[in-house]
């Protein structure tokens, strides 16, 4: 597990500087597009739909239909992906916060109960959910937002952490999100993801949920090789950000 986020956090140190020449955070190399609008940054739901492209410079097409979502108790924070923050327009993410990301981020592994074994047809890693995985969310761990097998740690250095087969059907199925991985900065945010969600009027601590039928399909078309991102911002930030990032012309979103 260890040598997976390590090699995963190398790669997006590469990608980071394969932008396009605007001020678009979007990778040249992005050829999918997951994105996430909600109507104000106090919002606890939205609306998901996903994109496709050739290449950077052909436009991005809608491939989905639109997708109902939830988001953390408190809405939207700035993350640490991709795009430069202007903390003028939303607070930055913190530990424990209670807001989803907001901003570019890489898609990184899918993770499960099934075994690897189970899984056929991925186009992206997978991380097997056991009884010994944990994601560590104490901010004075080393291994701080962090996806580890307690048995293969020598010397365990956290107080807390989410454990994660423990965690009903929310970890049944999820896609980890590449927030604050680049680098690791302890307090700014950990164990994000989109997973599914029990019930659609829930919250999250930060995670974003979906209909659980829905994420399988969403897992079934990521391409790592398409070095797949996500967006998620209020639709007034979408407005601003559409031109300069590039993003899909507003008659496609939702």
């Amino acid at each position: 597990m260890r040598k997976y986020f390590l090699t995963l956090i190398l790669l997006s140190t590469s990608i980071c500087f394969a932008q396009t020449w605007n001020n678009s955070p979007i990778p040249n190399t992005s050829k999918q597009m997951v994105l996430v609008l909600t109507d104000s940054i106090t919002s606890t739901n939205g609306e998901l739909v996903y994109f496709e492209r050739q290449n950077d410079k052909s436009s991005w097409k809608k491939i989905s239909s639109t997708i109902p979502i939830v988001l953390g108790r408190n809405g939207l924070g700035w993350g640490r992906g991709l795009n430069s923050i202007d903390s003028l327009k939303l607070p930055m993410k913190t530990e424990g916060d209670g807001r989803s990301p907001a901003g570019v981020f890489e898609l990184g592994a899918a993770f499960g109960y099934a075994s690897a074994s189970e899984i056929k047809g991925l186009k992206i890693p997978y991380i097997p959910i056991t009884e010994m995985v944990e994601c560590i969310d104490d901010i004075k761990s080393s291994y701080y937002n962090q996806i580890v097998a307690r048995d293969d740690i020598k010397e365990v250095d956290w107080q807390s952490s989410e454990k994660m087969f423990f965690a009903e059907i929310w970890y049944q199925q999820g896609i980890v999100i590449e927030q604050n991985t680049n680098p690791i900065i302890n307090g700014s945010g950990s164990c994000i993801f989109l997973h599914n969600w029990s019930q659609p009027n829930e919250t999250t601590a930060g995670c974003t949920e979906m209909e659980p039928e829905k994420l399988k399909e969403l897992i079934y078309w990521l391409d790592s090789s398409s070095n797949p991102i996500l967006i998620q911002l209020t639709k007034q930030l979408f407005n601003e950000y559409q031109n300069p990032w590039q993003l899909p012309i507003p008659i496609d979103i939702p």
